[in-house]
């Protein structure tokens, strides 16, 4: 994700030698093509409207090109470009949540809860959506604030199209990315995109025990008084957003400790629900004949083709976090494919060692600890460091979800804790260590990780992860406690036994006459 910060040089507008080339191709072709605007600016539609056809025999008179001309056709192809970008990366993180993990959990779990997981998968597609529409949006990315955002974009205000009076034309509100312009509905669709799958994951810790009620219930609460507000910390300018050191010089920082990079969601997405996904794990319990009765996945083809669309998702999580198609677009790209498939690798090799044989859940689950552990990194690092990041992530992330589980003694159903609280927290940290103004000079000619001698960003990243942890788990918490009290957390223990697809939905997944 674009972090906003104010004094870092812009990385992106591509080879504009390209641009004016294509420009002057183009510009025979397009015949009237509306200008965009910056918010407020009015669409130039009012030309259009002016355009008569010239007869054949005055074309060739036409007035020369001028270098504006070429300008402007440029301009309106970096504009496509973007918008094109971002709409394809919007649409492969909702892939992400289903049918990706919508499979890659479905599977996982014991066929009587098969509809139980895919169905808060697409329902949670549905509700959050409503929900980031309405006021989640306006809260996460809406004024200035240093903990919260305000009103300025609830009911979708200051992001649809408008009316211009005066010059009797629509405007199109757009937003900022360095200087350069996108549409904000794509900011918006992206953005809500990470809003659906966070609380989705979180679903993997409390599987095949809590109502559906109760899930609709926290996840509304927890999207409100969690996510919102630590998206907006991150990326808007809030507690946790990085500062340059020109800014912090001069006294303008608001951030803990100078911010975190977080490029596309280490702290935001996987720490913030990993974290709350082990504290419903515990609070929740564990489900009725864990330890001692067969609750193997019961279907591990599903895991593996789920574990493959997240991988083909994760492009756009990632790379579309640049908001830009550019050359950190590619680099983002990159790292994260390089990622995954080192976790695989790791965890395979981990496997290998301790049970003498890799086994294929583990290689899906490899790639996507390879993946979480990239997210808050992609912008940042190196080829090479995302293959050591990936490699290690598959390594503790299998020690997390077999050696420390079974040490603590909690069911989280499908590992959220494990892959995704466990390596957000270590890609997060392994951020300060690998940054380097190679990527991205985000804080000018300043250098960034431990890689380059800088340890300033590295002991940021190290108070995000710590103030991400606590404020998760106090929040998590009082939601949980709330929600017990008022409606319960467990469907009971015949609804439990029977499974929750029968109980909660009235259906079967499989059904064989």
């Amino acid at each position: 994700m674009r972090i906003l910060c104010s004094g870092a040089p812009s990385v992106s507008g591509g080879c504009w030698m390209g641009c004016w080339l294509l420009g002057v191709a183009l510009l025979g072709a397009l015949a009237a093509s509306p200008s965009w605007a910056q918010e407020g600016v009015a669409l130039d539609e009012a030309a259009d409207a002016e355009r008569v056809e010239t007869p054949a025999e005055e074309s060739a008179e036409a007035a020369p090109l001028t270098l504006e001309d070429v300008a402007k056709v440029a301009e309106q192809g970096r504009l496509a470009g973007n918008t094109g970008w971002m709409l394809t990366s919007s649409a492969l993180v909702l892939f992400m949540t289903a049918p990706g993990l919508a499979m890659f959990y479905g599977g996982l779990v014991r066929k009587k809860n098969v509809l139980g997981v895919m169905m808060q998968c697409i329902f949670l597609m549905g509700l959050m959506t409503v929900l980031w529409a309405i006021y989640g949006y306006s809260l996460a990315f809406g004024g200035s604030g240093r903990f919260i955002g305000n009103g300025e974009y609830l009911f979708m205000q200051g992001v649809q199209r408008g009316w211009d009076e005066a010059a009797g034309v629509p405007t199109e509100p757009m937003y900022d990315v360095f200087g350069v312009p996108i549409p904000m509905y794509c900011h918006v669709l992206f953005q809500g995109m990470f809003f659906i799958i966070t609380p989705a994951l979180i679903c993997g810790a409390f599987a095949e025990r809590m109502k559906f009620s109760t899930m609709v219930a926290f996840s509304i609460l927890w999207g409100t008084f969690v996510y919102c507000p630590l998206c907006h910390w991150v990326w808007d300018g809030g507690l946790l957003a990085f500062t340059t050191t020109e800014n912090i010089e001069a006294g303008k920082s608001v951030a803990l400790a100078g911010g975190a990079l977080d490029f596309a969601g280490g702290t935001v997405v996987h720490i913030s629900s990993g974290i709350s996904a082990l504290l419903c794990a515990i609070l929740i319990g564990k489900r009725k004949g864990f330890g001692h009765e067969d609750m193997r996945p019961h279907n591990l083809t599903y895991t593996v083709l789920g574990a493959a669309m997240l991988w083909v998702g994760w492009f756009g999580f990632n790379a579309g976090s640049e908001l830009l198609s550019d050359h950190l677009a590619s680099s983002a790209f990159a790292v994260t494919h390089f990622s995954a498939a080192a976790g695989l690798l790791g965890w395979c090799v981990y496997e290998w060692m301790h049970n003498g044989k890799p086994s294929v859940l583990g290689a899906a689950s490899g790639a996507v600890a390879g993946l979480v552990c990239i997210t808050p990194a992609a912008g940042f690092v190196q080829p090479m460091p995302a293959l050591a990041m990936g490699f290690l992530a598959g390594i503790v992330c299998a020690l997390a979800c077999s050696k420390l589980k079974a040490h603590m003694g909690y069911d989280d159903s499908l590992d959220a804790f494990g892959v995704h609280g466990v390596g957000g927290t270590l890609g997060a940290v392994l951020t300060g260590v690998f940054a380097t103004r190679n990527c991205w000079n985000i804080d000018g000619v300043n250098k960034l990780g431990l890689v380059e001698g800088e340890s300033r960003v590295f002991i940021g990243q190290i108070v995000a992860v710590l103030v991400t942890w606590v404020f998760s788990i106090v929040a998590t918490f009082i939601i949980l406690k709330v929600l017990d009290a008022v409606m319960g957390l467990r469907v009971s223990e015949e609804g439990e036994m029977r499974g929750l697809d029968v109980t909660e939905h009235g259906e079967e997944g499989y059904i064989f006459a």
